[in-house]
């Protein structure tokens, strides 16, 4: 007993490793070690004998597994200060800096054309995505037989069988919230209707969701002349540029009479758009003099007051402003793509409740 105790005590304290002393464990009492060898022979051996071998037996075993276990604390404690002394941090630097997230080129070319038209004298008007539809036709001067109200262009509200309210569609612009914000104020008004809006349409430069802002201005001396001022000064400072030149074609609109096609003067180099000159005309809104049964739904007498309205898309705004190629990369891409046009992490409040730069 002596000898094994004096062998394998000295085996552990010379151990450098852990896989040295899992070594020295199987052969001291490990299931075929030589103390479990040992064990086995108490069969052999007299009750005396065994009265006097067998608690030595497990006294030599619990003293082997004590130092086995302060050996095995002993070589961590070793290499936890050895990791000590080659590993450091300081903890008094800044933590790195990290993003939480970045705002949607949507987001801010809303933010920035909203800026604009406050500074043109423009409220911001909202309404509901689900429109009835007076609202959303009949009130905007568009009849029962037009392309538009077709299924096959118009997202219609799922209705019960027995329901007899007006069918519910998904608003295809934003231009019913005209109609429910002459009727809230009356006249004179000037505001704007930036909003997501709905159509069965998908492609490179289509989606079935998408935004408008609309700008609807009902006075008693409004013209013409007064629309094209307004789009102009909303064009040089959303697209930074000192002077523009708009062009006006003749065009039809249900609830506009007369309507226009607005261009404007472009050209490109090397891909890339310059905005306000060139040889170059671009589309890029639909606009008129609100048609007198348009001011009527509304609640206003056509006899007394004109107004102005048109619609932008602001999607489109934003792809030609930061020069993204798809409109469909909008809905399906990461804030890696968000980075890589230049929309960075929120840090300045915004009008949708969060911040943006």
């Amino acid at each position: 007993m002596d000898d094994l105790k004096s062998k394998y005590l000295g085996q552990i304290a010379e151990a450098g490793d852990e896989n040295a002393l899992e070594a020295i464990r199987v052969a001291a009492v490990g299931k075929k070690g030589e103390v479990a060898l040992k064990m086995r022979e108490l069969g052999k051996m007299t009750p005396e004998e065994r009265q006097v071998a067998g608690p030595a037996l497990n006294a030599l075993k619990d003293e082997i597994n004590s130092a086995l276990s302060a050996k095995k604390s002993a070589l961590a404690d070793a290499a936890l200060d050895e990791r000590l002394r080659t590993e450091w941090l300081d903890v008094t630097l800044p933590t790195r800096a990290r993003r939480q997230g970045s705002i949607h080129p949507i987001s801010q070319a809303t933010e920035e054309l909203t800026a604009i038209f406050a500074e043109l004298g423009f409220s911001v008007a909202e309404g509901p995505r689900i429109e009835d539809d007076w609202y959303n036709f009949d009130a905007l001067n568009i009849p029962g037989h037009h392309p538009a109200r077709a299924e096959m262009d118009t997202f219609y509200m799922h209705r019960a069988e027995g329901d007899n309210r007006p069918p519910h569609v998904l608003r295809t612009h934003t231009s019913p919230v005209q109609i429910r914000s002459m009727e809230k104020q009356g006249a004179p008004i000037r505001v704007i209707c930036p909003g997501g809006v709905y159509r069965a349409d998908y492609d490179q430069t289509h989606t079935p969701m998408f935004h408008q802002v609309e700008g609807l201005a009902i006075d008693k001396d409004i013209s013409m002349a007064n629309l094209k001022w307004v789009l102009e000064e909303f064009v040089k400072a959303f697209f930074e540029v000192e002077d523009v030149e708009l062009r006006f074609r003749a065009s039809h609109f249900p609830f506009t009479e007369p309507s226009a096609e607005v261009d404007i003067r472009c050209s490109w180099d090397n891909g890339q758009l310059k905005i306000g000159e060139g040889d170059d005309w671009m589309e890029i809104l639909g606009s008129g003099m609100v048609h007198p049964k348009v001011i009527a739904a509304g609640g206003i007498d056509p006899e007394v007051y004109q107004g102005f309205a048109f619609g932008i898309g602001i999607d489109r705004l934003a792809m030609l402003k930061y020069g993204i190629p798809d409109l469909r990369a909008f809905f399906d891409s990461d804030l890696r793509w968000l980075r890589h046009y230049g929309f960075a992490a929120l840090d300045m409040p915004n009008l949708h409740g969060g911040l943006s730069r």
